[in-house]
């Protein structure tokens, strides 16, 4: 059995486990908004969850590009 894929999982979470983390926390406070906005989309649910959890959007939206840096770093 080839255990390369296991051994790689294990080294991108142990070098990316804050940003795996603040992900994680950032849709568990947005839970009850993103239910909401999936259930009953309206543009004042999508102002009112974007000015109400700054935070947890501003964190989903660079995750991205916090992944690409630390993937051209890990190389």
């Amino acid at each position: 059995m080839d255990y390369r894929y296991i051994d790689k999982l294990i080294n991108y979470l142990k070098y990316n486990w804050i940003r795996i983390i603040l992900i994680i926390l950032s849709i568990y406070d947005l839970r009850v908004d993103l239910r909401l906005l999936i259930d009953y989309f309206t543009f004042s649910s999508l102002f009112y969850t974007i000015s109400e959890h700054p935070l947890a959007i501003t964190v989903l939206i660079t995750t991205s590009s916090l992944f690409k840096s630390s993937y051209k770093f890990n190389q």
